[in-house]
């Protein structure tokens, strides 16, 4: 005990001389066997305090890491997520039905290129007002009123997050369902399970998917005497599984079908190189109830585009594709991909063939449009026409949607905020959204639910959405002329 009480002497006063009465409590007359034993307990003392100090403030850390050294087992994470399961699933399916009418509405005249109908709206419920009158209201009015319809849309699960997948893919491709989620959006709303593929390299083929989802089974064959070795190669490695944070063999996984573990393909949420809506949370925000909810956007006209990423702003493919694998496979977390098996792309060869892929993905036919991509007076009918003369004048979309791929290739904030009060809903802090980027609307009728989260299902709910952000005090005919126009694009 000597030396523990002379350890104790260096601990509280970084010296070997020992204590008077006047600097602790320690009798000094007592036999020396007596103060280090009193000195020995002091110490045990300050250290329990000390330890329960520290996981007093490890409990109020909010980490930018995820859990990589695991101490449960795949059977009781699974328990534990299918534990919450129904709960949350309720109280997101009560807060869709609240903001939406979720009702089948479709134009069966009017379809998408590969012949789904095309979803008609606006499905977004109000509140004590109809939408001339909310078109009226300043963003204070409705901030105040609380009566915002087109608010962030939380993830299903916001606290759990990770790749989703509508029921839609999960009948052609099984692999690709969770335990623990279900994907929450209805799938009239949804694109074509199966997209037409177009390219820019042979336009007189027209659609080249031959109505198949391309996969690792299917790619060669379809595809052979049509691409280059290199597209080819490219395209091999769009449709090859690779580990991503939900679906990997670790036990922190949320699939438990074997043909999972073995990851995700790029193709799984760009199916045939367009979109099927797959929903995520971004991976650059922290902590988790300020991440965004981000849909699966189209890889139609990706050689046109110069920004990559709905907030990141990567200025080539190239970097985008290195960063999915690398970040967004598993949430921005390095280390964590680490354990789950990330696979680094090499830029030189695999990067650059998957680019070359993409690069020649094209938009679908728009046979309305002229070759500066303006409509063909001698085709439109009059409502495309003034629908037209609206995007350009006062509606002012080309501001930011110029012909004739009808994007900017820039980043602008609409600062939404300003139309309601920042709350935590359904684990999502309902915040600011940010400079997100300018999406090409070429082929547009193709891609519902639209803004970066999904929000707006239909395109009149997305004219909705501007006519208010933009306060632009629209009439319903010009509204249906813009969404007239949009469906020809």
């Amino acid at each position: 005990m000597k030396g523990f009480g002379q350890d104790n002497e260096h601990f509280d006063g970084g010296t070997t001389e020992p204590r008077n009465d006047r600097e602790g409590d320690v009798d000094m007359r007592r036999p020396a066997r007596h103060r280090t034993l009193a000195v020995g307990v002091a110490l045990l003392s300050l250290v329990a305090a000390v330890t329960v100090a520290v996981h007093a403030q490890q409990g109020t850390v909010s980490s930018s890491y995820g859990p990589t050294n695991q101490t449960l087992t795949f059977e009781q994470i699974k328990a534990g997520r299918l534990a919450v399961k129904e709960e949350r699933a309720r109280a997101h399916a009560e807060l869709l039905r609240a903001r939406y009418d979720l009702g089948v509405t479709t134009d069966p005249t009017v379809r998408m290129s590969g012949g789904k109908p095309v979803p008609v709206g606006p499905t977004a419920r109000l509140s004590g007002t109809s939408w001339d009158g909310l078109g009226q209201m300043t963003p204070e009015q409705i901030r105040e009123r609380g009566i915002f319809p087109y608010k962030p849309l939380p993830f299903p699960d916001h606290a759990e997050g990770g790749m989703l997948f509508p029921a839609m893919i999960l009948k052609l491709l099984p692999r690709l369902t969770r335990f623990d989620l279900d994907f929450d959006l209805p799938e009239h709303v949804l694109p074509d399970p199966v997209p037409p593929i177009y390219l820019t390299t042979r336009p007189d083929l027209g659609d080249v998917s031959n109505g198949m989802v391309i996969t690792l089974e299917n790619y060669y064959a379809t595809f052979n005497g049509l691409l280059n070795p290199k597209q080819l190669e490219g395209l091999r490695l769009l449709v090859t599984q690779f580990p991503q944070q939900q679906f990997n063999a670790t036990e922190d996984r949320r699939t438990d079908r074997s043909d999972g573990m073995i990851g995700v393909t790029c193709f799984d949420c760009h199916v045939n190189g367009h979109t099927n809506k797959a929903t995520h949370l971004v991976g650059d925000i922290r902590p988790q109830e300020f991440r965004h909810r981000i849909v699966t956007p189209s890889l139609r006209g990706v050689n046109v585009q110069r920004l990559f990423g709905s907030q990141r702003a990567m200025k080539t493919v190239e970097d985008f594709t290195e960063f999915e694998q690398r970040a967004a496979y598993f949430d921005g977390d390095h280390v964590m991909a680490a354990k789950k098996g990330v696979n680094v792309l090499e830029r030189g060869s695999q990067v650059h063939f998957m680019a070359e892929f993409m690069a020649i993905l094209d938009f679908p036919p728009a046979p309305k449009l002229n070759i500066y991509g303006e409509l063909d007076a001698a085709k439109a009918t009059p409502a495309e026409m003034r629908g037209q003369a609206l995007f350009t004048g006062r509606a002012r979309c080309s501001s930011c949607h110029p012909a004739p791929h009808y994007t900017d290739n820039d980043m602008h904030n609409l600062k939404a905020e300003r139309f309601y009060k920042q709350a935590l809903v359904n684990g999502m802090m309902m915040a600011h959204d940010g400079p997100i980027k300018t999406f090409p609307l070429r082929g547009i009728k193709d891609s519902p639910p639209y803004l970066h989260d999904g929000r707006c299902f239909t395109l009149e709910d997305t004219v909705e959405y501007f006519n208010l952000i933009q306060q632009l005090h629209l009439t319903g005919e010009e509204k249906k002329d813009l969404v007239a126009f949009l469906r020809v694009l």
